[in-house]
């Protein structure tokens, strides 16, 4: 089996060389490379094409938000968890928004980052509980997402709820027999339809609203399936 390709991508070189170290004896994981701000991130992201990149957000010339922005633009595939010291607001939405699939606070334990690796790689996001917490708080604050979940299909509703429980694109599509391409299309009309940007942000929403996305809802809805797949 091949191994999982990884960017380190932090301007002080001691954190690097700790996480190279402790990757390196797991095996499973090969360190492709390690750059010290964001423009040598952009560029070694093409290059190498990692699997994961670690990505700090603090650095010099360009920041870990304008990096994650363009790496996503030109290699979507690339998963990006960030991983750093900072929780506030200005670094959390911002990041999420620029398409990370993880955001982990540096004082994460070892094994805790190896789960939340191949978390990203299976399609769920890998959020520490203090940005769960800001996440959802910002989604219940908005109350019309209930409202304009209410104009959602049985179909989507279906796919909500399947994101809520963390399925990559391939784990819905073999769960309710659809191909991939139209799962993604229900997504993008969910996140539409939300007024949102991100699955991670729709995901929470559903979470934060068991009685609208339970389960029994979700099978009750199988029993009246509409016509959008």
């Amino acid at each position: 089996m091949s191994k999982i390709g990884i960017l380190i991508v932090d301007d002080h070189k001691l954190t690097r060389q700790g996480i190279i170290n402790f990757l390196e004896v797991q095996g499973d994981f090969e360190v492709k490379g390690e750059a010290a701000n964001g423009e040598e991130a952009i560029l070694l992201a093409k290059e190498l094409k990692p699997d994961v990149i670690l990505m700090d957000l603090n650095m010099p010339k360009i920041n870990g938000i304008e990096a994650i922005r363009e790496i996503k633009k030109s290699s979507p595939e690339t998963k990006i968890i960030v991983l750093t010291v900072f929780t506030q607001n200005e670094t959390v939405f911002p990041a999420i928004n620029a398409g990370v699939d993880g955001y982990l606070l540096k004082d994460i334990m070892p094994d805790d980052l190896i789960i939340a690796i191949h978390s990203v790689l299976n399609g769920k996001p890998a959020l520490h509980p203090e940005i769960v917490r800001k996440l959802m708080s910002g989604i219940t604050t908005q109350n019309n997402h209930i409202k304009k979940a209410e104009t959602l299909t049985t179909r989507e509703h279906e796919v909500l709820n399947l994101l809520a429980e963390g399925k990559s694109n391939e784990d819905i599509a073999n769960e309710l027999i659809i191909s991939v391409p139209t799962v993604k299309t229900h997504v993008h009309n969910i996140l539409n339809k939300l007024n949102m940007t991100k699955r991670v942000q729709a995901a929470l929403f559903a979470a934060s609203q068991p009685d609208m996305f339970d389960e029994e809802k979700a099978l009750e809805s199988m029993k009246h399936k509409d016509n959008t797949n």
